[in-house]
């Protein structure tokens, strides 16, 4: 299978700036994964299609403040920091830009509040690097950190809060679980009073998810590893929804990811923790969920795979087609998908 076969063309403008004022607002496209039959909805619809057999899996994850901008010890160069893995408590690996200008041992300063020493250049040209500062790092991080927007978005995001979920509490990824953007407080209590059960799990999104698939052959492609836990309360509730017949609806793709590498072969769960790097592409028989509430994904991408494998590639490209004809809005501030 060719990477080229899931390539679809997308007008710039229809890549989606910004968050709408109102979460639940965004548009929905709903798609049977069986007949390819499309409906335009609204997100807040979803509260009359679930129904009380149903049960939704959200990510609570929450994107660390990961994108620092440090000025060089003593020239006063500016060098970007893009935090990836924490190796110890004041010890990371890091993407910088320009890399010329961080090499070992030099030294940065970010706005008197935090200093940094490259450790370490690795083969990959990603940095070790030792934090110095006063107090907790992640307090310090949250006042001088900018969130990682995604590089196809170039407006300044007004408010870090909007490339958050309502519901994250885990802190630990580089970008958000977009799909669950749409969801507001008042959404998820009113599904709850509907008796839509909802289960948590948390699965980091790394960088990766950005990264495209250079092999033309999809199969020769490497996943990218991420953390993930899966807590018993949550595989308890999974379990019950598929014993008494009910859905199973991931909210995103990694909380999908997340299930289908946990599942055994009958789609149970249990309470576990690890490293995923399923690659999940038309063909794979899915063990656990049932139903996808998705955005839409960039050209050639894993992600856009992974749904061609839930509803059919030739499904996902006419969706895809008929959302740019109808000037859907794309990528993570855009429109919803919901695959049942």
């Amino acid at each position: 299978m060719k990477k080229s076969d899931f390539y679809y063309d997308l007008p710039e403008e229809l890549i989606a700036q910004h968050p709408l004022e109102k979460r639940d607002n965004s548009r929905l496209m709903v798609l049977n994964k069986e007949s390819g039959e499309i409906e335009h909805k609204h997100f807040y619809d979803l509260l009359n299609m679930l129904s009380a057999n149903d049960c939704l899996v959200l990510n609570d994850t929450r994107v660390l403040p990961a994108r620092l901008y440090g000025t060089k010890i003593p020239t006063g160069a500016v060098v970007e920091f893009l935090l990836l893995k924490q190796i110890s408590a004041n010890r990371w690996e890091c993407i910088t830009g320009p890399g010329k200008k961080a090499k070992i041992g030099a030294e940065f300063d970010f706005d008197g509040k935090m200093s940094a020493k490259i450790a370490d250049v690795l083969e990959n040209g990603n940095r070790i690097v030792d934090f110095s500062f006063d107090g907790n790092f992640f307090e310090v991080l949250d006042t001088i950190g900018q969130m990682p927007i995604p590089p196809y978005i170039k407006e300044k995001l007004k408010d870090k809060e909007r490339y958050q979920t309502v519901y994250s509490r885990e802190l630990g990824s580089a970008a958000a679980p977009t799909a669950g953007l749409h969801f507001t407080e008042e959404m998820l209590d009113k599904l709850k009073d509907n008796g839509v059960k909802i289960a948590f799990v948390t699965l980091h999104v790394g960088l990766g998810t950005f990264r495209p698939v250079k092999a033309e052959n999809i199969e020769e492609h490497t996943m990218h590893s991420e953390h993930y836990f899966v807590p018993e309360e949550s595989a308890n509730i999974i379990n019950e929804t598929k014993k008494n017949n009910g859905r199973i609806i991931a909210v995103g793709t990694t909380s999908c990811r997340t299930l289908e590498t946990v599942a055994d072969e009958n789609g149970n769960i249990s309470a576990c923790e690890g490293w995923s790097k399923i690659f999940i592409y038309p063909g794979y028989k899915f063990k656990c969920i049932d139903a996808l509430i998705t955005n839409f994904h960039l050209p050639e991408s894993t992600l856009i795979m992974l749904v061609s494998a839930l509803a059919g590639r030739d499904n996902i490209l006419n969706a895809y087609k008929t959302a740019v004809d109808e000037k859907y809005r794309f990528f993570s501030f855009g429109d919803a998908m919901f695959i049942r």
